[in-house]
């Protein structure tokens, strides 16, 4: 009898927990909505909180990204912006939760829910425990591996979700904020910026300055502060996982652009007339 006792209350343990953890996490959500009624957002706080953040020529460095798609270039908030419009809007939660981890796999949602509106916005979604690595896929056994990989998987959804909660005029707002801060950033000489951004781009992530200028069409020394911002936006792409360096580049690109003074120098040896040798005759018959 006292085995049979043991046995069902070793059977009805995860039940119980798990009725413990469901009852602790209500209470939690019950808290944050009654502090969310308690103390409500003010707009217009909110939207100078917001404005204010954005005049940091750190924030605005990395507040876009872009990468193009059937001719075209797609350009929006980073993740890094849609985090502090989450942070500075207030009573809003979110983040991602790993729901299940089978063989080969994880489920995760994505999820942002303003506590004063009951407005949700959440995103279920898998994420394979391989990654192509060389051109080839690569499985991943190492656990730190895969929780890297979910939440960066998890990380773009959660800004979809924080951009569907919050205002669009106050986003775009934002993104024009950030805009201004970058072409009054006087942190340095333009050019100076360009080659710390050039030499980011070689050290993390093997793209040369052959392959910018490329991309761009024309040499570095001609680059205008639009195409710092424009450079520091795909630089933010990639780094945040939302294309990949050959979508911009083209890794075999050679430097097609020769500098002003080599097409100078070449113009004029080809307009300079060439001296013919006098023959030897043409001598003797003057």
């Amino acid at each position: 009898m006292n085995e049979l006792s043991t046995q069902y209350q070793q059977s009805q343990q995860p039940s119980v927990l798990g009725q413990a953890t469901a009852s602790r996490e209500m209470e939690e959500v019950k808290g944050q909505i009654f502090m969310s009624r308690q103390f409500p957002r003010n707009i217009f706080q909110s939207e100078q909180r917001i404005l204010d953040s954005c005049k940091r020529p750190a924030l605005a460095a990395v507040a876009m990204y872009q990468y193009p798609r059937a001719g075209t270039k797609v350009i929006g908030p980073s993740i890094r912006l849609a985090e502090v419009l989450a942070q500075n809007w207030g009573n809003l939660s979110f983040g991602v939760k790993e729901l299940e981890q089978r063989e080969g796999e994880s489920v995760a949602m994505a999820y942002a829910w303003d506590l004063e509106t009951n407005v949700r916005q959440e995103k279920v979604f898998t994420v394979k425990h391989s990654r192509m690595a060389k051109g080839k896929l690569q499985k991943l056994n190492d656990p730190r591996d895969i929780y890297e990989l979910v939440a960066s998987s998890g990380a773009r959804r959660v800004r979809a979700c924080i951009l569907g909660i919050i205002p669009g005029d106050i986003v775009d707002k934002a993104v024009a904020e950030c805009e201004k801060t970058l072409q009054g950033n006087n942190n340095g000489p333009l050019k100076d910026r360009i080659a710390k951004a050039l030499n980011a781009f070689k050290e993390q992530h093997r793209i040369t300055q052959e392959m910018v200028e490329a991309k761009f069409g024309y040499n570095a020394e001609s680059f205008t502060e639009y195409d710092f911002i424009e450079l520091t936006s795909i630089f933010t792409s990639i780094k945040d996982g939302m294309s990949k360096p050959e979508d911009y580049f083209d890794k075999d690109a050679k430097k097609k652009l020769s500098s002003a003074l080599s097409e100078t120098f070449k113009k004029e040896s080809e307009s300079k007339p060439t001296d013919k040798p006098v023959s030897t005759e043409e001598g003797a018959g003057q």
